[in-house]
């Protein structure tokens, strides 16, 4: 009876043992993590497991906690000020067999314990679109239940300026919801809501014009908004609703230590080349185009070898300045090019199977080897700009919210742009200083800034403010008229500039009229590509 009863008394000893042991969480074998090396536009990339080798980089802690929890960035609240700026590298093993819905788990596993990340469930009231009814009756075809389900882009033939037709079958209202939510940003900078209380899948078409273009399409336009009422009989409102989040209780900012000898530990790369590659020259007239498909496959057409080059080696295509030593047929001539990338498992954020870096260097390889190329990076004065305090008109911050600018309208919903859709490009800064407003000023400006800003405003602490402006193009010279330094303006190519008759606005005079200060023109040193060989005709596929 001593045994037997000795027996039980370790079965159920045992038993939480090992139900402990059975539950404990996913976690990848080994993981480097690192901040992430300076860029001047940083974006997000990876997230996902090809082979044995994850990897993450630019990644924003909320980029992480809402790619390992499956949520929305917006939804990603509380927190530190510095969740939405500074930026990381994860590196890290796992078995190849493991599922996205492992990896995830992994990822949490590794932000606890490299981050001493602490979150919970909650509802918050949040900014927010309820699509609802109408006035009238829906414009919408019940659909029958057959074939997939989904919204896809479609093909235009002679269509106006930034004209976007989307075709949507079988798709519930939520689901509806969700998607325009992902492919109309520019509008949609927060959640949409489903509020119709229309049950059942649906058929329909959407067609409307991208915000940034709204102004230039003119009387052939459509914004996202009107397009919604008037198709669909449906209608979007912006409101404040209670949905549900990711409270971020506590993180460090720094990461423990990585393991020694974690590198060597870690798989290798896959190799950055293509596996074959055919260029020939384009037809004439042909539309340039390009897509990168799931296999890894990558097809452009009429393609100018400079927009290849600006590509590669990611210099902004027009930026004057970023390259030296370029013949006159470089952005004439035009190509069509058909390469295959080494086969991988899964695709990145972006949706195409491999990084963008990766993608750089295996088009740098072929267009050294079939155009003969012989290029180096060499230091050049040019235009490039200082922001300067002249009369300061923004709100000092609460440093207990979270720094950063994002698109659209600030915690007051309030967006002039559908009074005003000239004024296409709205960014909000919250908590941010002049330094960090400089440092984000290149990727918020596209078109008009394409270097490093430097501070010089000699304002202390942080700011709150929000900044209304057109886009580049909108202006003659569009994004190329002032070279690096790139400056939008028209006529003497001054910041100062006065605006566009039509009322659009430069970034230059939205950040003098609008914040009280100045972005001064001067040269200094930066990096070019300088071209010291290229031949006009590709060598033989």
């Amino acid at each position: 009876m001593r045994k037997l009863s000795g027996i039980g008394l370790f079965v159920l000893i045992s038993i939480p043992l090992f139900a402990q042991s059975s539950a404990a969480p996913p976690a990848f074998d080994i993981a480097d993590v690192h901040s992430s090396a300076r860029s001047t536009n940083p974006f997000f990339q990876g997230g996902v497991l090809r082979g044995e080798r994850y990897v993450a980089k630019n990644a924003t802690m909320v980029d992480l906690i809402a790619t390992a929890y499956g949520v929305d960035n917006e939804k990603v609240v509380s927190g530190p000020s510095w969740l939405d700026t500074d930026r990381f590298d994860i590196i890290a093993k796992a078995p190849s067999t493991s599922s996205p819905e492992t990896v995830k788990q992994m990822l949490q596993t590794l932000l606890a314990d490299r981050f001493n990340l602490v979150v919970h469930n909650d509802t918050k009231p949040m900014s927010s679109f309820a699509l609802g009814v109408g006035k009238g009756k829906p414009k919408l075809k019940e659909s029958d239940g057959s074939g997939n389900s989904g919204c896809q882009p479609q093909p235009q033939q002679n269509a106006p300026p930034g004209s976007i037709l989307v075709t949507c079958h079988n798709v519930t209202m939520e689901t509806f919801a969700q998607i325009i939510h992902q492919i109309a940003g520019g509008y949609l900078t927060s959640p949409v809501v489903d509020s119709t209380g229309l049950k059942g899948s649906w058929d329909f078409d959407i067609k409307w014009t991208a915000r940034g273009q709204l102004a230039q399409a003119g009387p052939d336009g459509i914004s996202l908004f009107d397009a919604v009422d008037k198709q669909l009989g449906l209608k979007l409102e912006f409101q404040k609703s209670a949905l549900p989040v990711l409270m971020v209780d506590s993180v460090n900012e720094k990461p423990t230590d990585n393991p020694p000898g974690v590198t060597a530990t870690l798989p290798t790369p896959p190799p950055a080349e293509f596996e074959v590659a055919v260029i020939k020259p384009s037809a004439p007239n042909e539309p340039p185009g390009g897509r990168i498909i799931p296999s890894g496959q990558v097809d452009v057409q009429s393609i100018t070898l400079k927009t290849l080059i600006t590509i590669a080696w990611n210099l902004n295509p027009n930026d004057n300045d970023a390259l030296v030593g370029a013949p006159k047929w470089l952005d004439s001539d035009k190509f069509d090019i058909t390469a295959k990338a080494p086969a991988t498992s899964a695709t990145t954020n972006n949706g195409i199977p491999f990084d963008i870096d990766d993608l750089r260097v295996m088009l740098q390889k072929l267009l050294i080897e079939r155009f003969k190329m012989v290029v180096h990076m060499e230091d050049r004065p040019v235009n490039a700009y200082t922001l300067v305090a002249a009369n300061p008109k923004m709100k000092k911050a609460d440093p207990l919210n979270r720094t950063g600018c994002k698109n659209g309208p600030g915690p007051d919903g309030k967006d002039p742009r559908i009074a005003n859709p000239i004024l296409a490009r709205l960014v909000s800064c919250q908590n941010i200083t002049m330094a960090q407003f400089a440092d984000q000023l290149p990727n918020l400006a596209g078109g008009y800034i394409f270097n490093p800003v430097l501070d010089g405003t000699g304002l202390e602490g942080a700011w709150d403010f929000t900044l209304n402006f057109s886009t580049a193009n909108v202006f003659q010279g569009g994004a190329g008229a002032g070279g690096r330094g790139g400056n939008a303006a028209p006529s003497t190519g001054d910041a100062s500039t006065a605006s566009d008759p039509s009322g659009a606005l430069s970034i230059f005079d939205a950040v003098s009229k609008q914040l009280g200060l100045k972005l001064e023109k001067q040269k200094r040193p930066l990096p070019v590509l300088v071209i010291d060989h290229v031949e006009e005709k590709p060598t033989d596929n």
